[in-house]
């Protein structure tokens, strides 16, 4: 986790890492500055690395403060993009939905990513998001993607980042999820740390 100590103190904000990954020109940057400033551009130049924007808001009276990793979605900065992983409480994978390989290169984001994350987590907290649904030359069926994600147990969100559809129920929604699992962890945490162990009976001395 990316916060320095685990803290469910009402009044303090929650520090969770959220990551983007996709294929290159699914619209990754878009949602994200869609999500956070609510604006959208038409030309953005290819995400090199990854870029970091933060929003902060209130989930459940929870206060979260969201720091969102946009990744390079280029074949050749795949290796580099996974060392990004690191410290991810949340992991949103996008895909063009007028771009077939873009859905069809969804299992390997997923499976590079939780490959990367120690400790592998089956449920770890994702969502898809299939963009560019104001688009008319549709290559992938709602039904289709859905289908993968029930399969994946995975929520999927249809939306566009140009047209502000969708984005932040997307993004709150991995949130929520994620809050849920630090919860789980701080719990966890606290369990670990009070656990008191029997004293063990004292060793009979031999004359």
């Amino acid at each position: 986790l990316v916060s320095q100590g685990p803290s469910m103190d009402a009044s303090k904000k929650v520090d969770l890492k959220i990551i983007i990954i996709g294929a290159l020109g699914v619209g990754k940057t878009s949602l994200l500055h869609q999500y956070v400033h609510k604006t959208f551009y038409e030309d953005y130049r290819t995400t090199l690395g990854a870029s970091i924007l933060t929003k902060v808001l209130a989930v459940d009276n929870n206060p979260l403060k969201l720091q969102i990793w946009d990744t390079g979605g280029q074949e050749r900065f795949r290796s580099m993009v996974s060392t990004f992983y690191k410290g991810s409480d949340g992991c949103m994978l996008a895909f063009d939905v007028t771009d077939r390989e873009s859905f069809e290169a969804l299992d390997n984001w997923r499976d590079d990513f939780l490959d990367k994350v120690i400790p592998r987590e089956q449920d770890f907290p994702m969502v898809v998001l299939g963009n560019k649904i104001d688009l008319c030359d549709r290559q992938v069926p709602k039904e289709t993607a859905s289908a993968w994600c029930k399969e994946k147990d995975i929520p999927y969100f249809e939306v566009s980042a140009k047209n502000n559809i969708n984005v932040a129920e997307a993004f709150e929604t991995l949130a929520k999820q994620a809050l849920t699992t630090y919860k789980g962890i701080f719990e966890s945490y606290l369990t670990d740390s009070i656990k008191l162990t029997p004293n063990d009976k004292p060793k009979k001395s031999c004359c």
